[in-house]
């Protein structure tokens, strides 16, 4: 027989994109309220939790995200690159463990339950309750690239029991020093804390991402990869694509509100850091009141190779950075993605690259 050639291949976060998948609004659920998802959320919507989780989006909020979804898709073929997408669900099913219960939340972001290290696609072991069984809507995605050669693995499925969160969990204030929600009970941690140059790959401790989940990562991946925490000066810290992306080799985009430039790990001292600049501030007062996200979204893009970037169009003074940069971006509506979870980074989950595993560092 011959050896299978992998339709999986992404080794960093700007070779030439070829595949990607694209998350999906449809069955979108108010996450159900657990410590674990309030501590994250902005206040206002905390208050929405407290009052529709467990319930559909309204359908103010699902249309116009889905607008602009389908435009930013419609652009992502004319550029050439594959679109698949996952199987719709309804979120509002409850499910149980032994321990507990819960309704679902969305696949509107396979970045966050899927991490793809070369030819692998790895199924995480989130934090979030609500998100337990997220990964079985790209079930018929992952067998099928499992039977075309991909290698499919999946962490540990975490317990998600007590035991695992901080009793009376309070987000450190100004000037306290930094705690997470997260105890080391298991290894628990979300593909979206994590960015990958090669060989080396760089992630945030947060309040779904644990040291012991980082070390799992570590172990799995073994001697052929390194992987460095970038500290985060977020009082909620959830995902690294709004604090720190890498954008080309040599060119890593960073949030200053985050993160202190003088603090980063020594194996960038000789790449470019880029600042970003203050996002331009939402009027929407809709979206001001709904957005799962704090304002730094601006820094959620996504690469197509070395110049080419899709930005939100909103945000204008990130497009024009990237200009000066030596970027090429190409504006994109999504900003009405945020009460759904993120934007271009966080929708999709690139699954091929042209290019091979290289090491960017000395």
């Amino acid at each position: 027989m011959e050896p299978l050639c992998s339709p999986v291949s992404s080794h960093n976060e700007w070779d030439p994109l070829e595949e990607i998948v694209v998350g999906r609004l449809d069955g979108a659920t108010i996450p159900s309220r657990h410590p674990v998802v309030t501590c994250n959320v902005p206040p206002w919507a905390g208050r929405l939790l407290g009052i529709a989780a467990g319930r559909r989006y309204p359908r103010v909020l699902f249309e116009r995200a889905q607008r602009e979804l389908d435009q930013f898709i419609d652009l992502l073929k004319s550029l050439g690159v594959t679109v698949v997408r996952p199987d719709p669900v309804d979120h509002r099913k409850r499910f149980a463990t032994p321990d507990w219960s819960s309704r679902g939340f969305c696949n509107t972001c396979p970045r966050d339950s899927l991490l793809v290290i070369g030819d692998e696609i790895i199924e995480t072991p989130m934090a979030w309750p609500c998100r337990y069984f997220e990964t079985h809507s790209y079930r018929e995605l992952l067998k099928d690239y499992f039977r075309r050669g991909a290698r499919w693995t999946a962490a540990p499925k975490p317990q998600l029991t007590d035991a695992l969160y901080e009793p009376g969990f309070r987000p450190p204030g100004p000037g306290e020093p930094m705690r997470h929600i997260l105890t080391e009970f298991e290894p628990v941690f979300d593909a979206a804390d994590f960015v990958r140059a090669g060989r080396d790959l760089f992630v945030t401790r947060s309040n779904v991402t644990n040291r012991m989940g980082i070390e799992w990562l570590r172990r799995h991946l073994g001697p052929g990869y390194r992987i460095h925490e970038i500290e985060s000066r977020c009082r909620t810290p959830m995902h690294i694509d709004t604090t720190f992306m890498l954008l080309a080799p040599g060119k890593v985009l960073v949030n200053p509100e985050y993160i202190d430039v003088d603090r980063l790990p020594a194996v960038l001292d000789s790449w470019d850091v880029l600042v970003a600049p203050e996002p331009d501030p939402i009027d929407d007062p809709l979206l001001k009141i709904t957005s799962m996200c704090g304002k730094w979204l601006s820094v959620n893009v996504l690469m197509l190779d070395e110049k080419r970037v899709i930005a939100e169009r909103h945000h204008t003074g990130m497009l024009r950075a990237l200009e000066r940069w030596g970027f090429e971006p190409i504006p994109c509506d999504l900003l009405h993605y945020a009460p759904f979870g993120g934007s271009f980074h966080c929708a999709t989950l690139d699954i091929r690259r042209r290019g091979t595993l290289e090491s960017y560092f000395d």
